[in-house]
């Protein structure tokens, strides 16, 4: 099938395909995916397309791409569903001398989002407007999490330092 006849075939098609796909997908736009890429394997295969019967198997390349689409979505549930069920890797916070061990079971002490917010600043050298940008936030809301980030990590670090009177 040549491009100008693959064309007519497209315009001649497209709405009974598209309809095709709709009452077997749950969106609008999933019938569109299905759609284009039942016409992407029509193109690519365009030398295969039977003269007589060539709508049939249209309507069959677009019943194996919605077959493969629900493979794939039972899939990647299945792999969400592993995701969410086994426990996250221990975040692995090494100090790189011990002399840091303090600062760094401190660190490990915070929630998450300070430690997050404390790294991005120190190690990554952001801005408090990047780091606002990054999270889709203000710069001031960001300026007063951080704040009370550094001051929580001060509680730590004083709490794992050892008073001097405690040594006497």
């Amino acid at each position: 099938m040549d491009e100008d006849s693959f064309s007519d075939f497209y315009t001649a098609q497209f709405a009974d395909l598209w309809r095709f796909a709709r009452r077997r997908t749950e969106t609008g736009e999933d019938a569109d995916d299905i759609t284009a890429e039942t016409f992407a394997v029509a193109w690519r295969r365009r030398d295969d397309i039977p003269a007589e019967g060539a709508r049939l198997w249209l309507f069959g390349v677009a019943r194996n791409v919605l077959a493969n689409q629900h493979r794939e979505s039972r899939r990647r549930g299945r792999l969400h569903l592993k995701i969410a069920t086994e426990d996250p890797p221990p975040v692995a916070l090494e100090p790189p001398d011990p002399a840091a061990a303090g600062l760094w079971h401190a660190l490990a002490a915070l929630n998450p989002d300070d430690r997050e917010l404390l790294l991005l600043r120190a190690w990554d050298r952001l801005a408090v407007t990047e780091i606002a940008t990054l999270f889709n936030t203000s710069a001031a809301t960001v300026s007063s999490r951080l704040h009370k980030a550094r001051r929580r990590l001060d509680q730590h670090l004083d709490t794992a330092r050892p008073r001097e009177d405690e040594h006497a």
